[in-house]
């Protein structure tokens, strides 16, 4: 017979654990929200101000591996949708499942973005003063991938803290703790997720497709 806590012992209730952590989470995604808002005005008044540059430079982005990766991340959003609900229902190996699904589209994600990372290594489209490329002559366009690599590399940094999470409340569905009356782990979870997914939406049409 499993163990099954149903809310932390300091609160009274479960629904009283679920508004709280539910809360709490919305604050600090309201700050994540601050946080990426500042880095795209960044980046618009630095497109703003060269759009020539910028135009250059966007042939030197994949488009398709980035296309790839926005679907990876939007099937993750489903599954990770249907992980919630299953765990809403009571339906754990479900939800396992569809939370191993999210994982294994999170490590999908960073395996394309390693492969792209790894291109631009070659090319030495790198930031700041370790820039080598020959084909790009404008002197801003060090510049430009130092803004790249800064909004992808936060991102997948998130992207990894979202595994890690992620692998946690697989584990703890696998051991059947979560049930209709408490998945605010897992929820709060997603929620995150979701915000995740939601900044990559639009880093890809930004440094992509705009041109």
């Amino acid at each position: 017979m499993s163990n099954v806590r149903h809310h932390a012992h300091h609160f009274d209730s479960a629904q009283a654990e679920f508004e709280a952590s539910k809360q709490g989470l919305w604050v600090f995604l309201v700050n994540e929200v601050l946080f990426f808002s500042g880095l795209f005005v960044a980046y618009a008044i630095y497109r703003v101000g060269n759009p020539d540059l910028l135009k250059e430079c966007h042939h030197f982005l994949n488009w398709k591996l980035g296309a790839t990766n926005t679907a990876v991340l939007i099937g993750s959003s489903l599954t990770m949708a249907l992980g919630v609900t299953y765990a809403q229902k009571g339906e754990q190996k479900k939800s396992a499942n569809m939370i191993l699904l999210t994982i294994l589209c999170a490590f999908g994600f960073l395996v394309i973005k390693y492969i792209e990372y790894s291109h631009k290594f070659h090319d030495g489209l790198l930031p700041g003063a370790l820039f080598h490329n020959h084909e790009l002559t404008h002197p801003k366009a060090p510049q430009f991938f130092s803004i790249y690599f800064v909004l992808t590399g936060l991102h997948g940094i998130h992207v990894v803290g979202g595994i890690v999470v992620l692998f946690w409340i697989w584990i703890r569905t696998l051991k059947k703790e979560f049930t209709p009356e408490y998945f605010t782990p897992v929820e709060c979870v997603g929620l995150y997720w979701h915000f995740v997914d939601l900044v990559w939406i639009y880093l890809f049409p930004l440094l992509y497709l705009a041109s």
